[in-house]
């Protein structure tokens, strides 16, 4: 394609290319399907409040959702689906819908209602890559939004408050994280030896709750017994974004770096001590020029 493609999201943090889980689809499924994107991070710009992420803009046009944006990509010749069975590719479809009905909403209560989780991580995170004044109004604005859908999805009678809602979410929630573990079992993907878009849905999902340093998490909790899934997302990482900037590098090479970057700076101040010391021996020395103390005895110069 002669033209590059730009994907708008929410850029990266907590050792991921970008901490909101439907950015993390569309960038996992265009590694997997090998697809050149530009990734511009809406981060500190207006586009925090106005715009939809992800947003993939191509020649003009303009396509939003990560499923539309997955559909336009296998239009492209970016399919990463190419060698799923029609049984796979009905399995893809059922576990998409299961993540989005049993799973979605515990992790949005998990990030965005849960008080503590709210107030120590995720709106310190996006105020902060919000410019001023959005700080003040983008993660309220997300949170009532994750509040809202959380009710008109499974707020159904008797149930109508969050609370009411919150132990139900939260067991749907941990029955599809036991589902896809078992699903998954000891392979490093769902179907077979290539990643597949429903790898990119359960690593969009999954991955967040994976690395984020949440106060208060039972989800959490939960997903820490599950050591396959939790493998399943760092082999992601580790296989297809081991360069991005939210990445952390390994602690050997993070000090392996700062070691020569001393070395040098000592080097360098050597050299420069050198060769002002080489300046001073090859300089002509003279004596030092000083007002003579003591009075003077020439009587001619004293009046009379």
């Amino acid at each position: 394609m002669a033209a590059t493609m730009e994907l708008r999201c929410w850029g990266g943090d907590w050792g991921l290319p970008s901490v909101h889980t439907e950015s993390l689809i569309v960038l996992a499924y265009a590694k997997f399907s090998g697809a050149t994107i530009t990734v511009t991070p809406i981060d500190w710009t207006w586009k925090t409040l106005t715009g939809t992420v992800p947003e993939l803009v191509y020649q003009g046009s303009t396509i939003t959702e990560p499923a539309q944006i997955l559909n336009f990509l296998r239009k492209q010749r970016f399919n990463a689906d190419y060698e799923l069975s029609a049984r796979q590719g009905a399995d893809t479809m059922a576990y998409i819908a299961l993540l989005e009905e049993k799973l979605r909403p515990a992790l949005l209560h998990t990030f965005w209602v849960d008080a503590e989780n709210y107030a120590n991580l995720t709106r310190p995170w996006f105020a902060s890559r919000s410019p001023f004044p959005l700080n003040f109004l983008v993660p309220g604005r997300h949170a009532n939004t994750a509040l809202s859908r959380i009710l008109l999805t499974k707020g159904e009678s008797p149930l109508h408050t969050i609370t009411e809602v919150e132990g139900k979410i939260y067991n749907e929630a941990k029955e599809c994280l036991n589902l896809l573990s078992h699903r998954l079992g000891m392979a490093y993907y769902f179907f077979g030896n290539t990643p597949c878009s429903l790898d990119a849905f359960v690593f969009g999902f999954v991955a967040p709750l994976h690395k984020a340093s949440l106060p208060s998490s039972p989800l959490q909790s939960h997903l820490r017994q599950l050591d396959n899934l939790q493998r399943f997302c760092d082999h992601i990482l580790n296989a297809h974004f081991s360069s991005h900037p939210g990445s952390p590098q390994p602690v050997q090479e993070m000090v392996d770096a700062n070691l020569q970057k001393l070395t040098q700076l000592v080097n360098k101040e050597s050299n420069l001590i050198e060769k002002m010391d080489d300046n001073l021996r090859s300089s002509p020395q003279h004596k030092p020029l000083r007002a003579d103390p003591r009075p003077s005895n020439d009587k001619s110069s004293t009046p009379a």
